[in-house]
C-alpha cells in the first residue's frame, strides 16, 4: 500500500508520520518511510538546491523540472521496489504537492504539470492521501515557533500559501475517494487517532482486493 501525506507548512506531518509508522510496525507491517523532495541520495542533493533560500531567483519552470527529476529517481529507486517487496510505503509529500504549489500557487499550466508528473512517476498513484488541514497562517506560525527548517517556499507570501490551500481543495474534489481530510488543529493524540482509523480502514480494503 502506498500512503502519502500532504498539507500546508506547519500542519504537523513530521510529528504524525513517525507515530503512524510505529503503529503500523506494531501491527506487523513492514514500512518504508520516505519524503519528497529527497528519499534517495540523488534526491537529497536536489532537495538542497530546491530549498536553499539563496536560490530565490529560481525560475518556476526550472523548479518543476527539479522536483520532477527528484520524483522520477524516487519512484524508480525506492517506491516501486518497496511496494514490490510487499511493504507499506509512506511518503511525506508526493506529486499532489507539485500540482498545488507549482500549479495553483505559481500558476503553471496544470495540463503540462500532469503530463510531466505522469512521465516522472510512470503513472504511479497513492492508494491513500492524508491531508492535514490547517489554516496557512496558523501553519506558518507553528513552523516558525517550532524552529523547523525555514526554506525557500516557506518564505513565499501568505497569498501564495492560500492559493496552495485552495489548490489542494480542488484536487480533493477531483478524486475524493483517494483523499482523507484530517483536522490538524486538534491535539496530536486526536489527530493520530483519526489517521490510524483512516489508514486501518483502507488497509483492510486493499487486503480484501488483493
Amino acid at each position: 500500500m502506498f500512503i502519502t501525506f500532504e498539507g500546508p507548512e506547519g500542519s504537523g506531518k513530521t510529528t504524525q508520520i513517525p507515530l503512524l509508522v510505529d503503529w503500523l510496525c506494531a501491527q506487523g507491517y513492514e514500512v518504508e518511510l520516505t519524503r519528497e523532495p529527497g528519499g534517495t541520495d540523488i534526491g537529497n542533493q536536489i532537495r538542497d538546491v530546491l530549498h536553499d533560500p539563496v536560490n530565490a531567483a529560481m525560475d518556476a519552470t526550472a523548479e518543476i523540472l527539479l522536483y520532477s527529476a527528484d520524483r522520477a529517481q524516487h519512484v524508480a529507486q525506492l517506491i516501486r521496489p518497496a511496494l514490490a517487496a510487499g511493504r507499506v510505503v509512506i511518503s511525506d509529500r508526493y506529486y499532489d504537492s507539485t500540482l498545488a504549489y507549482q500549479g495553483y500557487g505559481r500558476g503553471l499550466d496544470l495540463g503540462m504539470l500532469c503530463a510531466i508528473t505522469a512521465f516522472a512517476t510512470g503513472g504511479l498513484k497513492p492508494d491513500l492521501t492524508l491531508y492535514l488541514d490547517i489554516a496557512p497562517e496558523e501553519g506558518l506560525r507553528r513552523r516558525q515557533a517550532g524552529g523547523e527548517e525555514w526554506n525557500r517556499l516557506d518564505a513565499e507570501t501568505l497569498d501564495f500559501h492560500r492559493r496552495v490551500q485552495a489548490g489542494y481543495m480542488a484536487l480533493m474534489a477531483q478524486e475524493p475517494e483517494r483523499w482523507a481530510v484530517i483536522d490538524a488543529a486538534r491535539s496530536v493524540e486526536e489527530v493520530q487517532e483519526e489517521i490510524r482509523a483512516r489508514v486501518g480502514t483502507r488497509l483492510e480494503q486493499v487486503m480484501r482486493n488483493a
